[in-house]
């Protein structure tokens, strides 16, 4: 077996997932013949890629000035070889627009059987790079390269294309393309120019016809329809044009020895490998996040990238032995077959075939086709790999100067000469943002205020150095550091100085990205933020040394803790301040006076839920569903994230806490996303995915989903209920919220995310003594549309619900994972959700987060029971 084959070992180390009994077995049964089964999405995919491929692969092969049967090979090749071998299943490989300038200065320079072989060439370098596994570091060149080199290309194609649509011929460069251009205006053919106009008018108008009509018709593709028109135009006008020209196959050419210059060539055979290799491999993760968007994807694997090297490089080896132009994974195509609802790689080899039946079938029609109509078709093409977007998307995050050099480069100077100067000139970017450091001093108040902006490195010390010393002895100063990165030198120089100056009687305060968590300034860090101050902070809490948070204690329901090497008197005074009396003892780990013994979080949801009624022993956040406080001196949590004794005075919180967060928001985070707030402010909001969860305060749906502004349409209420359609006295704030989401903002998913030590769940369980109506408290009355979920647990009806690997802990978990359940069944009987899953437009999840284990686990349904499961690789595809 070759050795870059990539073979697969069997784990015995690693569980396997339980396969669904409703399911079919995963192969055929060993004393049946193997049976090729075509997928009827499959059959209509193909059948749409290929009407698409046709007009593309002749228009690719006229811009290149290849024989024009060579975009045949090539899109029949790509199909069949590379969808065959390739890593990404529904990506559609053949000749792409991305390849035209590479491919025309090969042949301009070569000839056509030299640039055959440095196509195989190029194929069997990409196989070698496949077998080193190095496909994911070429993902590593900046975006704005790739796309000012598509850019550079497109203007190059359209610039070309525009003699033929004139009905000239064109250069061999695009200045002498420009130079050319106004002797052939003032030689124009009005036939070609008619044909061109005819196919451009089509094309841009096709895909916006209105209406129930127009959306039938708009199955067929705008190239076929653009190509096919202007053809039987210009046949029924009779028009005399120069036509598609294919000759017999038996004097097709087919790839000879390279002849040239060595190091010519390998300039070469690198250029088309590294043309072809950066446009599959991005073509690749467009695709898998095209079907990752797409409802009911979960069975479409993700890309393999080193495979999809292997089968690329395969398929120009094939292409160029074939005569055929270089292949890679087209955008267009691979979209299309995306959008026309493929399931397997059996779509992309079905159209290769189709290829080859037109190929050799269909030549007397393709012969009719005006190279003027396929001209116009190219140069639309090369217009639009000109985007907006990403010049956008470039200009947001500051690299508009790399994206236009690249361009300009490809343009003036070549693919490969255009790609080393963006990545020159990226270099050059990222090296001015890591040493370009703008440090200001300014007085305000009687208060020395240093603000550093960038990345602190030792190149910046002198600067910083000089700003420090112009804070007065004794005065006070603020140090603000706006940056992600302070190296050893700089991290000295500022401690160094503020030793200093405390010890001269001054004062000193530093902020950071972190303000939530204190500055300790006795061990190197790559990052000091936070504001400190000698003694205590306006909480009480010691500063300085003694300081130990962590990172994440911003949001965390405490303010700090001692280090664990402090003596132990002082470690029990932290423990009695935290706790408000002698340190508990853990039922879990059986030791005591060791510290903290629980978050203040979770001590919450253990005494009373987060709805006022006392839990019972063993209903808890532990990992294994047990009450980790059951000692007397166990209190409730404070809103300040303290805990009091019972029977001590409870710490009241004034509004000093809303006030430093927002300040802290304005300060340091406010800058960060303003831009995107804005964009979002300008363009609306348009999430995917509605979150119906709790309103317990430890679920954070953006820590939990990795979300951020616009992501998420989150409904939050006590106990993630949905109350049923119609239901008498109902709240009609959830149903709203539904038909807002789904029928409005047009989200594709909806989950449902239970938790852990759910107070309302409790209080379905320990309900009061049943009362006359008019006495039933808001809540009580809210909580009757769980009832439903209860009633569920208790009877034992329908399917089983379990965390996978384990029963629940007890009655109140089955409970928060029955309730999931039971929510999505609430959620399937609305209308606008109804229908939303019926035209396959929608997905349901459900979800369960528990809160002490920091763990997530989403709902796999089958026949025989509801299991929740750990989020996996394999699951991503979701």
């Amino acid at each position: 077996m070759p050795t870059c084959v990539p073979t697969h070992t069997a784990d015995p180390n690693r569980p396997e997932r339980a396969h669904p009994p409703h399911s079919p077995p995963h192969g055929p049964p060993p004393d049946r013949p193997r049976r090729l089964r075509i997928a009827g999405a499959d059959l209509s995919a193909a059948v749409a890629v290929f009407l698409i491929a046709l007009p593309l692969s002749l228009g690719i092969a006229l811009a290149t000035g290849a024989p024009l049967q060579a975009g045949l090979v090539a899109a029949a090749v790509g199909g069949i070889v590379a969808g065959r071998i390739g890593g990404c299943p529904l990506q559609v490989s053949g000749p792409a627009a991305g390849l035209t300038v590479v491919t025309a200065d090969l042949i301009q320079q070569y000839g056509w059987r030299t640039t055959c072989a440095i196509t195989v060439l190029a194929g069997l370098a990409q196989i070698g790079l496949g077998c080193l596994r190095v496909a994911r570091g070429a993902l590593a060149v900046s975006p704005a390269i790739v796309h000012g080199m598509l850019a550079g290309i497109g203007v190059t194609i359209a610039v070309a294309q525009v003699h033929i649509v004139l009905g000239g011929t064109p250069q061999s460069s695009v200045p002498d393309n420009l130079r050319a251009l106004p002797a052939q205006l003032a030689n124009v053919d009005p036939a070609a120019v008619a044909v061109s106009v005819l196919t451009l008018t089509l094309l841009l108008l096709w895909p916006k016809l209105p209406g129930r009509a127009g959306r039938l018709l708009r199955m067929v593709p705008a190239a076929l329809v653009a190509v096919a028109g202007a053809t039987a135009t210009a046949a029924a006008a009779g028009l005399v044009l120069a036509e598609v020209d294919l000759p017999s196959w038996r004097s097709h050419a087919l790839a000879g020895l390279p002849e040239g210059p060595v190091l010519g060539l390998v300039a070469a055979v690198l250029t088309t490998t590294l043309v072809c290799s950066v446009q599959s491999l991005l073509g690749a993760v467009a695709v898998d996040k095209l079907v990752a968007r797409r409802p009911g994807s979960g069975h479409v694997p993700r890309s393999d990238l080193d495979r999809e090297l292997l089968g690329q490089g395969t398929a120009n080896i094939a292409s160029g032995c074939l005569g055929g132009l270089p292949v890679a994974g087209v955008a267009v195509r691979s979209s299309a077959n995306v959008r026309a609802g493929a399931v397997s790689r059996n779509s992309t080899m079905l159209h290769g075939a189709l290829v080859v039946v037109a190929a050799l079938l269909m030549v007397p029609v393709l012969e009719f086709i005006p190279l003027a109509s396929l001209a116009a078709l190219v140069m639309a093409v090369g217009i639009q790999m000109v985007s907006l977007h990403h010049i956008r998307t470039v200009t947001r995050h500051r690299e508009a100067l790399v994206y236009a050099v690249t361009a300009v480069g490809v343009v003036f100077a070549g693919v490969l000469e255009g790609v080393a100067l963006g990545i020159a000139v990226a270099v050059g970017v990222a090296l001015h943002r890591l040493t370009h450091t703008r440090i200001t001093h300014e007085v305000k108040e009687e208060v020395h205020h240093v603000d550093v902006r960038g990345q602190l490195t030792f190149l910046a010390v002198p600067r910083l150095s000089r700003a420090l010393h112009l804070v007065p002895q004794g005065a006070t100063g603020v140090v603000a550091l706006d940056g992600s990165f302070m190296d050893h030198a700089a991290y000295e120089a500022l401690q160094d100085w503020q030793n200093t100056h405390t010890a001269r009687g001054g004062a000193v305060e530093i902020t950071g990205r972190r303000p939530g968590a204190g500055v300790r300034l006795a061990e190197p860090a790559a990052l000091i933020s936070s504001p400190t101050t000698e003694g205590t902070d306006e909480t009480g809490v010691p500063s300085g040394a003694g300081c130990r948070c962590r990172p994440w204690t911003a949001w965390r329901n405490h303010q700090c803790e001692l280090p664990l090497s402090a003596p132990d008197d002082d470690r029990s005074d932290h423990d009695n301040r935290v706790t408000g009396g002698p340190s508990t003892t853990s039922s879990t780990s059986g030791s005591s006076g060791t510290g903290v013994t629980h978050e203040a979080g979770d001590a919450a949801g253990r005494q009373g839920g987060h709805y006022g009624r006392p839990s019972r022993p063993g209903t808890g956040d532990g990992p294994s569903g047990t009450d980790t406080d059951t000692g007397p001196g166990t209190g409730s949590a404070s809103p300040t994230g303290s805990v009091s004794g019972a029977g001590g005075p409870k710490a009241s919180r004034t509004g000093t806490d809303l006030v430093r967060g927002l300040s802290t928001f304005q300060r340091s985070t406010a800058p960060l996303v303003r831009g995107e707030l804005a964009r979002l402010a300008r363009e609306g909001q348009r999430p995917t995915q509605l979150f119906l969860t709790c309103a317990d305060s430890r679920l954070v749906t953006s820590m939990i989903t990795s979300s951020g502004p616009g992501d998420l349409f989150v409904v939050r209420n006590v106990g993630n209920l949905v109350p049923p359609p119609g239901e008498e006295s109902g709240d009609d704030s959830v149903a709203a919220a539904l038909e807002y989401a789904v029928e409005v903002l047009a989200v594709r998913s909806i989950t449902v995310c239970g938790h852990s030590g759910c107070g309302a769940m409790q209080a379905l369980l320990d309900p009061r003594p049943d009362g006359p109506p008019s006495a039933r408290t808001p809540l009580e009355r809210w909580l009757r549309h769980g009832l439903p979920s209860l009633k569920r647990v208790r009877d034992g009806n329908g399917p089983g619900v379990r965390l996978a690997g384990r029963a629940p802990a007890d009655i109140a978990e089955q409970l928060c994972l029955t309730n999931v359940v039971q929510q999505l069944e609430h959620l399937r009987a609305h209308a606008s959700v109804a229908r939303a899953l019926k035209d396959g437009l929608l997905t349901l999840h459900g979800l369960y987060f528990h809160v002490g284990e920091a763990q997530a686990y989403l709902l796999i349904e089958t026949a025989a029971e509801r299991v929740f499961d750990r989020v996996r690789a394999e699951d991503l595809a979701l």
